[in-house]
């Protein structure tokens, strides 16, 4: 579903895109006050409605290092799985692997730091032990019968490292392939990215693992979230991660704000003349509710000022007078 601007989409540019929405994970993981687990289902089946295609819905980690997320099996018991939406939850070890396999995930995710520096805060342990218990999770999860993916945070830039090399996103992704994964996100997990990193990035990991589908999930900490979205859509990407109403954050990195917001990104990619399968409109009216759930203003956009071609009664403006 897309609005026609009657104009040509820009050459190059994808004729649909995949949106993912993370906000009930990588949003709803950053409130420090407790949101009900209906109202979490809540969410998650109006995004479903208004034909969000796929979700990281929420993870199967820690109670004590992420409270906010210790209702994952209640959440995915209670979502409507009646649905094409692709329901798919966070694991970053084989006991998450396990409760996830016994919610019947339609996908398990795992992660990795680009950085050693930023595993170590995230995940409490090297690149490397990580890597290696991603051979026991698979093992579940292909038990199971439920498929892997894969997501790089910290893959165009370290908050504690600075800039991270593209050698490195590179090793991680080609590790993901030998596992078996189909799929991995690049994680701007602290807005570091820019339009020339993205472009340079997808196209060595293009290049390295021409099999493996590759989305991009941007944080708008800079300002220039979108701008990089349409970097991404100029080197063919079709998948994109966002967050309703632009929540999130990593808690494990300094001056970390919220993902990139569904909505806005939505509206872009109509613009654009590409195809999403979602009711804008719907979506809109989701990140409101949000924003009550969550008691603040929200940084979207476009749930404030409504579709471009959304018009309104001169009745309902003043005239100036003089």
């Amino acid at each position: 579903m897309s609005a026609s601007t009657g104009l040509p989409r820009p050459p190059g540019f994808p004729e649909k895109v995949r949106v993912v929405e993370v906000g009930t994970r990588d949003g709803f993981q950053a409130e420090a006050v407790w949101i009900p687990t209906e109202t979490k289902i809540e969410v998650l089946n109006s995004l479903i409605d208004a034909g969000v295609p796929q979700f990281e819905a929420t993870a199967f980690v820690s109670a004590r290092a992420v409270p906010q997320l210790r209702d994952a099996a209640e959440v995915m018991a209670g979502v409507n799985r009646a649905t094409s939406a692709k329901l798919t939850a966070l694991v970053p070890n084989p006991k998450g692997a396990e409760a996830a396999a016994e919610a019947k995930v339609d996908a398990m995710v795992v992660f990795v730091s680009a950085s050693e520096s930023h595993n170590l805060k995230n995940l409490n342990r090297p690149r490397a032990e990580t890597l290696a218990g991603f051979e026991e999770v698979c093992r579940i999860a292909k038990a199971a019968d439920i498929p892997v993916e894969g997501a790089i945070a910290t893959s165009f830039g370290c908050p504690f490292e600075g800039n991270v090399a593209i050698e490195e996103v590179v090793k991680i992704a080609r590790i993901y392939r030998d596992l078996g994964l189909k799929r991995i996100a690049l994680g701007d997990t602290t807005g570091m990215a820019t339009p020339p990193l993205v472009t340079a990035l997808c196209r060595e990991v293009h290049e390295a693992v021409p099999d493996l589908e590759v989305a991009l999930h941007f944080h708008n900490t800079r300002g220039i979230g979108l701008v990089n979205v349409y970097a991404g859509l100029a080197e063919g990407i079709t998948s994109f991660e966002s967050s309703i109403g632009g929540l999130g954050g990593c808690p494990f990195a300094p001056g970390a704000t919220g993902n990139i917001c569904t909505e806005d990104l939505v509206y872009l990619l109509h613009e654009c003349g590409i195809e999403t399968g979602i009711d804008l409109e719907k979506l809109c009216a989701v990140a409101q509710r949000v924003e009550e759930i969550v008691g603040r203003p929200l940084p979207g956009q476009v749930m404030k000022a409504g579709p471009r071609l959304r018009t309104s009664s001169m009745d309902a403006v003043a005239t100036a007078c003089g």
